[in-house]
């Protein structure tokens, strides 16, 4: 039976860039927990998409001779395809062009007007168009002549002066907010972006600008229609739109699948999801996610990783030299979610070779290797009285461990509490030396049972590993007669001593061939 329903999402992805390293990292880690909940007897909704309206993106089409409409189009199949490359398992891809999203838009804004939450006035003040931001001028940096510029990209800003605008009643939500945080300490995650939002919102909140009447490529409001909805007032809304908000043909799906159990955000964006969204939210009288996890930007030469920087290098780049398997387990095992991590391609080579290619892939090929010598491909009964099983004793306790780390997004400590035991498996094999034990009758039982240990081991290695991995997991897994699909209860299918003696073993090829750097012709700066 289902534990119930988990919803998580990735950020809306801007339309103007095809995904890089960073926005593959938050997708990354968004399917890793997705399909470990999978496993873990929950029925997952799993919500991505793009965020196709604004002025940045009505600009960029103009600047390519394009409609908006056409632009957003073009670029759909580079966000499809990245996901499709990297194993990206999502349960609904919402496009905010889309005719049901925009019911969701009008529903929810027309809702808080209906409730006197939004009142039309003029905006005085500065707008950046590449972050679709509005700021004060004590927010504003200058540049080296004096300019105002943003504080986050530090482009030059634009003087709004005067534009008739609609504002949702902000600052009515202070104190509402102050007590939500209180009352729920986990929601915002880690707590560096908690202590953050905390002292912004101290700090007072200004009522905001939800809508534009300068241009039209947005979702008109529906008690005004000179006028769009602003770029994020129309963007959050799609979380909800992708686990059917709105939506008559998905009756009651919403009302199951909220609230959510985790939005993944950048950092850069944890304001806009846990003090805007949660303010909405509560004017709505809808449900705010569990938790809001801000995680840390990926560096290159310290600077953090995009297209405008220069630095964005696509993930099909390193594809091609790591694999898929291989790519995601170095993001999420060795860059600690939640803290900016400085990646390079020396580190990735020595992870995949350490952790994948000598720990893990050399376990499955010497243990494969040594049941088609010692037992002709078949994996061996293991006698009743089989005496102390090291592993079994690390095995045990590897699901309270793992399902700790993933409900916290501990990927790397998720992934270090299977690599213990994979490692201890690799020096059950040394400490018990099947070759010489092959070498006499007299030991067939003890054999037995050090060869059966260490195909079982592998089998539940191989099941923690493939949210990380699914393809070389579900590999694994063929080589021993395991079938990966359909896993619904993990803490049962790792139960120990469920690989069914007689089943077939075969070799196959290194999963995880060794790498030299030295061969690698691109570098990540």
């Amino acid at each position: 039976m289902s534990k119930g329903t988990y919803s998580i999402t990735t950020p809306i992805y801007y339309v103007n860039a095809a995904p890089h390293l960073g926005t593959a990292y938050s997708t990354v880690s968004a399917d890793l927990v997705a399909r470990y909940q999978r496993m873990n007897g929950y029925d997952v909704a799993f919500v991505t998409g793009m965020d196709e309206h604004g002025q940045k993106v009505a600009d960029t089409a103009a600047a390519k001779g394009m409609s908006p409409q056409e632009w957003c189009d073009s670029m759909e199949p580079a966000f499809r395809e990245a996901w499709d490359l990297l194993d990206i398992d999502y349960t609904d891809f919402v496009r905010t062009t889309e005719p049901r999203h925009a019911r969701g838009v009008q529903k929810l804004w027309g809702d808080l007007f209906e409730k006197g939450y939004l009142y039309k006035s003029s905006y005085e003040g500065w707008y950046c168009v590449h972050e679709e931001t509005y700021y004060a001028e004590s927010d504003l940096e200058r540049d080296e002549e004096g300019a105002f510029v943003c504080p986050e990209c530090h482009r030059p800003v634009q003087k709004a002066s005067g534009e008739e605008n609609w504002f949702f009643k902000l600052s009515d939500f202070q104190e509402p907010l102050l007590r939500f945080y209180e009352e729920h300490p986990d929601f915002i995650q880690p707590e560096t972006r908690r202590n953050e939002v905390v002292s912004f919102v101290k700090g007072g909140l200004k009522d905001l600008s939800i809508s534009r009447s300068t241009f039209d490529w947005g979702v008109p409001l529906p008690f005004d229609p000179d006028h769009v909805v602003y770029v994020w007032a129309d963007a959050l809304v799609a979380y909800f739109t992708g686990i059917g908000y709105a939506d008559d043909g998905r009756a009651g799906e919403f009302d199951r699948r909220s609230p959510f159990q985790y939005h993944i955000v950048g950092k850069d964006i944890t304001r806009f999801h846990c003090v805007i969204w949660p303010a909405m939210l509560m004017a709505a009288g809808l449900p705010i996610a569990h938790r809001v996890f801000g995680h840390g930007f990926l560096l290159t030469k310290g600077e953090k990783m995009s297209k405008s920087r220069g630095n964005g290098l696509m993930p099909a780049d390193l594809v091609k030299v790591f694999g898929v398997d291989a790519y995601r387990y170095y993001f999420m095992s060795d860059v600690q979610f939640g803290h900016d991590g400085a990646i390079s391609l020396e580190r990735m080579v020595q992870v995949y070779n350490a952790d994948l290619a000598n720990t893990w892939g050399n376990l499955c090929s010497r243990v494969f290797n040594m049941t088609k010598k010692y037992y002709d491909g078949k994996v061996p009964a293991a006698p009743e009285a089989a005496g102390e099983n090291p592993l079994r004793a690390i095995s045990d306790e590897l699901y309270a461990r793992f399902d700790s780390c993933m409900a916290e997004l501990d990927f790397s400590g998720a992934a270090a509490a299977v690599q213990k035991l994979a490692s201890r498996v690799n020096l059950y094999v040394e400490e018990s030396a099947p070759w010489n034990l092959a070498k006499s009758e007299e030991t067939a039982d003890e054999l037995a049972t050090v060869m059966y240990n260490a195909l079982e081991a592998i089998r539940i290695i191989a099941l923690y590993l493939a949210p990380f991995m699914p393809n070389t997991s579900a590999e694994a897994l063929r080589r021993i007669g395991v079938d990966l699909a359909g896993v619904t209860d993990i803490e049962s299918a790792t139960a120990w001593g469920q690989l069914p003696a007689g089943n077939a073993v075969e070799v196959g090829d290194p999963l995880f061939p060794r790498l030299d750097v030295s061969a690698i012709d691109f570098d990540l700066d």
